[in-house]
C-alpha cells in the first residue's frame, strides 16, 4: 500500500541525512519513478525533502525543517511494532510486521520484535472477524458503502451505511459509520454482523463528526438509571468502568448511575450479575424489572 510506503521513506529520512532514490526503490521493491511519485507526494504533504545531484548526492529533508529526527527512535519503533502487531493477530497475516521491518535502516538496526509485551486482538475463531476488518478496511479507503444483515436486541434487520472506523473497544470489534436508514451515524458489532458486502455505491460528502466514547454508554435517547451492587462484584465494576467512577452510599453500598440506549438491553446486562445488583432509581424502572424476575422464576416453578 502507498501509505505503508510513504510512512517507510520518512521513516528513513529521518534517520538517515541522505538516501538515494534506487536505494528506496530496492528496499521498498518498486520502481524508481515510483519513489520519485512518493516523494513528490511526501512534498504535497508539507515535508520539504530535497535532492542533490552528483556522486555524494541524494534524497534529504530539508535543512532547518523543525521535525524531531529521533520521531522513531529503536524504544518507539519497538512500542509501535507491538501495536501493529496486535493488528496482525486480528488479520491473520504478517503484513505490519514486515512494514516495521522496513522502517528500519538496516539489518543491524532491524526491531526486535521478542519483546515481552503481547497484544492478541483475535477472535477465538479468527476468521469470524477477519475477514469481516479486511473488507470493511477496504470499503473505507476506497469510501465505498457497505451492507450486511444485523442481529441485534432489537430484531434483525438489514443495514446499509458509510463506513469511517474500525474500532476496538468493550473487548470487540465494531464498524462507525453513517446509517442511511436511520439517517444518523452508529456504530455496529462486527460478531453480529452478516451477509457482509461491499457496494460500488460511494459515500456522500459529508461533515463526519469526531468519533467519542463514554464508558457509561451514552446514546442519543439515553435511558438513566441508579443501580446498587454488592460487593462480590465489585472487581466486575472496576474492570469495566475504571475506579475513578466508584461511588457509594452513605451505608458504604456501591452505587452506578447509567445512561443506557434502551430498556431491554439495559434488564439484560443488570441480569448478568445475579442477585449482586439492585435497581434503586427510578422506581418504575425497579417495578419492570421485578417483574421481568418474576416472569424467569416462572418458567421454573414446578
Amino acid at each position: 500500500m502507498k501509505i505503508d510506503r510513504l510512512i517507510g521513506i520518512l521513516s528513513i529520512l529521518l534517520q538517515r541525512d541522505k538516501v538515494t532514490a534506487q536505494e528506496l526503490a530496492d528496499k521498498f521493491e518498486v520502481s524508481h519513478r515510483t519513489i520519485l511519485r512518493d516523494i513528490d507526494s511526501l512534498n504535497m504533504a508539507g515535508i520539504p525533502v530535497v535532492s542533490e545531484q552528483g556522486r555524494s548526492g541524494g534524497m534529504s529533508i530539508m535543512n532547518g525543517y523543525k521535525l524531531d529526527r529521533t520521531l522513531l527512535s529503536s524504544n518507539d519503533m519497538q512500542a509501535i511494532l507491538s501495536g501493529l502487531q496486535s493488528l496482525d493477530s486480528v488479520c491473520g497475516t504478517n503484513r505490519y510486521r514486515r512494514l516495521m521491518e522496513k522502517l528500519s535502516v538496516n539489518e543491524t538496526a532491524a526491531v526486535n520484535a521478542d519483546n515481552h509485551i503481547i497484544i492478541d486482538l483475535s477472535n477465538w475463531d479468527k476468521s469470524v472477524i477477519a475477514d469481516k476488518i479486511e473488507l470493511i478496511k477496504k470499503a473505507i479507503e476506497q469510501r465505498h458503502i457497505i451492507t450486511f444483515r444485523y442481529f441485534s436486541p432489537n430484531g434483525e434487520s438489514e443495514r446499509k451505511i458509510e463506513p469511517y472506523h474500525l474500532i476496538f473497544q468493550w473487548s470487540a470489534w465494531y464498524v462507525w459509520g453513517y446509517c442511511t436508514e436511520r439517517e444518523d451515524y452508529r456504530m455496529f458489532k462486527l460478531t453480529r454482523m452478516t451477509q457482509l458486502a461491499v457496494t460500488d455505491d460511494m459515500c456522500k460528502d459529508r461533515a463526519v463528526p469526531e468519533y467519542t466514547s463514554d464508558k457509561l454508554r451514552h446514546t442519543k435517547g439515553e435511558i438513566k438509571v441508579t443501580v446498587k451492587f454488592d460487593d462480590p462484584v465489585k472487581w466486575r465494576i472496576i474492570d469495566e468502568f475504571g475506579v475513578d467512577l466508584l461511588k457509594y452510599d452513605d451505608n458504604g453500598n456501591l452505587l452506578m448511575t447509567f445512561t443506557w440506549s434502551d430498556i431491554p438491553s439495559l434488564y439484560r446486562y443488570i441480569l448478568t450479575f445475579g442477585s449482586n445488583a439492585e435497581i434503586i432509581d427510578p422506581p418504575e424502572y425497579r417495578r419492570e424489572f421485578a417483574q421481568l424476575v418474576k416472569n424467569i422464576i416462572s418458567k421454573y416453578e414446578m
